[in-house]
C-alpha cells in the first residue's frame, strides 16, 4: 500500500478531489459521468484511509501502554492497523453486522473515531484474532451518540471515553483467552492515561457477566439498536473500581 504520510500533501488531494466530485462533462454519455463519480467517491475513501491510519498510528505511539503480554499489543504500524480493520470486516460480515457497521471500503472496517482510539489486537500463531478500541473524547464526539447524548457523562467526569468494535474471530462458550486479554488491555489503557469513566454498549444478554466487572452502571436501556436486531444496555464502567472477579478473571 503506497503510504502518503504528509498533511499537507494529503490535504491538497483531499481540496482536489473534493472540488472536481460534482463535475460532470455533459459532451461525454451518462454511462462515463457516473463511472467518473464512482473512481471519486473510491478515491476519497482512499484519501480518509490515509488520513485515519496517520493519525490513529501517531494517537496510539503517544499513549501509555506496559506491554505485559506477547500476544496482546498496541497499535504501532500501519500494517497492524489495516490487519485490525480486515478482521473486524471479516467477523461483521460472517455474524451480520454491516448494515450497522458498514465497510468504509470493501474488506477493511475503518471510520473517523480510529483517529482517537486506543486500540487493541491480540495475536495467535502470529494472526490477529481479537481486537478492540477505547475511542477518547474528542470534537467528533463519540460513536453511541448517534443514539443517545452522552452530555450528561461530560457533566460529571472531565474525561470520557466509549469501548467499541470488540471483535473475537473465533467465538467459544466460557472466558476465551481473546476477550480476557482485550479486556485486560482496555484496563491498563485507563490506569495508564488520561480517562475518567468508560462507557459501552452491550447486547442485554451479556449484562450479567458485566455486573461482575465491578464499576459499572446502567446510563440508558436503548430498544432495538440500530440494525443490530438488539436491545442494549449503554453502561457506564470505571476500571480503577474493578471487582475481585475481575482481577481474577482478567488480571492475573
Amino acid at each position: 500500500m503506497i503510504y502518503i504520510n504528509h498533511n499537507s500533501a494529503l490535504k491538497q488531494l483531499k481540496n482536489i478531489v473534493d472540488s472536481s466530485f460534482n463535475k460532470t462533462t455533459n459532451y461525454m454519455p451518462e454511462s462515463f459521468n457516473t463511472q467518473q463519480s464512482y473512481a471519486f467517491e473510491l478515491l476519497k475513501k482512499r484519501i480518509l484511509l490515509e488520513e485515519i491510519v496517520e493519525e490513529s498510528v501517531a494517537f496510539n505511539k503517544r499513549l501509555n501502554w506496559e506491554e505485559t503480554n506477547k500476544n496482546l499489543k498496541l497499535v504501532n504500524t500501519v500494517e497492524e492497523l489495516i490487519e485490525v480493520f480486515k478482521i473486524r470486516s471479516d467477523v461483521y460480515t460472517d455474524i451480520g453486522y454491516q448494515d450497522e457497521f458498514p465497510d468504509t471500503i470493501e474488506g477493511l472496517n475503518f471510520d473517523k473515531f480510529d483517529k482517537n482510539a486506543a486500540i487493541l489486537f491480540y495475536t495467535s500463531n502470529s494472526q490477529i484474532t481479537g481486537t478492540t478500541r477505547l475511542i477518547f473524547d474528542s470534537n467528533n464526539k463519540l460513536p453511541s451518540e448517534s443514539k443517545f447524548s452522552f452530555d450528561n457523562v461530560r457533566n460529571q467526569y472531565p474525561t470520557i471515553g466509549e469501548l467499541s468494535r470488540l471483535i473475537v474471530g473465533n467465538e467459544t462458550k466460557g472466558l476465551n483467552l481473546e476477550f480476557k486479554y482485550l479486556m485486560q488491555g482496555i484496563h491498563t489503557i485507563f490506569m495508564h492515561n488520561k480517562i475518567d469513566i468508560t462507557l459501552l454498549a452491550i447486547i442485554k444478554e451479556h449484562y450479567k457477566l458485566y455486573t461482575k466487572f465491578g464499576g459499572n452502571e446502567i446510563i440508558q436501556e436503548v430498544n432495538d439498536y440500530g440494525k443490530l436486531g438488539h436491545d442494549v444496555y449503554i453502561l457506564s464502567w470505571n476500571p480503577s473500581l474493578a471487582s475481585n472477579f475481575f482481577k481474577r478473571a482478567f488480571l492475573s
